[in-house]
């Protein structure tokens, strides 16, 4: 009998050591004035409650923009590891900037969860997970679709020029397009015009002016869709429009047939996934079998838009 109560005794112990313990994860994220970040932050919200209720703490941190986002992104990796996590959930956008802080943070034990982008690094962090859209696959699906659609020249627009998700879709809709018979030219605009709906439509106009052979555009976000049909409305150009990701607006002018497409990777999985899967990895050792987890992409027009319109409006979608 006190073999076995030594045993227990020492059992507990181990528990309240081990599994019994607080598990903190940093969950980084992109800039405070990008709408796209907060349907991921819903679904970090979301599973906050399961973190919490299982003992454990989320931090959900931001960069301020982007216009010094590489390094940016080092100083909230370096804030979560001097800040003792357990786990860092994170996008990797900038590859030189941010992998050896990440290689440097998993030397120091630290398990990292990728989502949303850089899925070509994900072997280079040692990441459990990737959850999120393959770019390249979701750019090569949008640029073949407006070909289809009767596209010649298509513009594809990069609003954070040296991000890798972007460039990637970039090289998709390049692709994809040229497969289809079409040809793709690719603008980048100044990453302080980001979330800037009248600065760039002022660039887009630009271009769809200084070349007439432009009949479709695709941004990289969902505000530069709004840009183009600001930009083609005030032309007079038949320019087909449409973005990755989307907001209610881009859904209305779907509808209304302003607007052809939009790309969606579901950024609420992303931020839930990541934030729950990576917790659960670090209180109860679990790990999903699939590696990666696409959330995307899926292309949203005429035929599934209203569809989607409920979820989008609980901030899901």
């Amino acid at each position: 009998m006190k073999f076995g109560k030594t045993l227990a005794a020492a059992t507990v112990a181990v528990m309240m050591s081990t599994g019994a313990m607080a598990q903190d994860i940093a969950v980084i994220a992109g800039s405070v004035e990008d709408a796209f970040m907060d349907k991921i932050k819903k679904g970090v919200d979301d599973a906050t409650h399961m973190v919490e209720a299982n003992g454990g703490s989320v931090q959900y941190l931001r960069t301020q923009n982007y216009e010094n986002f590489g390094p940016d992104l080092v100083t909230l990796i370096n804030q979560a590891v001097a800040q003792g996590v357990d786990g860092i959930a994170i996008p990797v956008w900038v590859p030189d900037a941010q992998i050896p802080a990440l290689q440097a943070a998993a030397e120091s034990g630290i398990k990292i969860m990728q989502y949303n982008s850089g899925l070509p690094v994900k072997a280079d962090i040692g990441a459990i997970n990737y959850f999120g859209s393959d770019e390249y696959e979701a750019g090569f699906g949008g640029g073949k679709y407006l070909a289809e659609k009767g596209a010649k020249h298509i513009l594809c627009h990069i609003q954070v020029p040296g991000a890798i998700n972007l460039e990637e879709r970039c090289r998709g809709v390049t692709d994809g397009a040229t497969e289809a018979g079409a040809k793709v030219t690719v603008l980048n605009t100044p990453a302080n015009l980001d979330g800037d709906v009248t600065g760039t439509a002022e660039a887009l106009k630009a271009e769809f002016i200084g070349d007439s052979s432009i009949d479709a555009m695709v941004s990289c976000a969902d505000f530069g869709a709004a840009a183009g049909a600001n930009a083609v409305e005030q032309t007079g150009l038949d320019i087909m429009v449409s973005a990755f990701d989307f907001s209610p607006a881009s859904l209305e002018r779907i509808s209304a047939g302003t607007q052809t497409m939009a790309i969606d990777q579901q950024p609420y999985l992303q931020g839930f996934l990541a934030t729950s899967m990576l917790f659960a990895n670090l209180k109860f050792g679990t790990e999903i079998s699939t590696d990666p987890v696409l959330t995307g992409p899926a292309i949203i027009d005429a035929d599934n838009v209203e569809a989607v319109k409920a979820g989008a409006a609980l901030g899901a979608r």
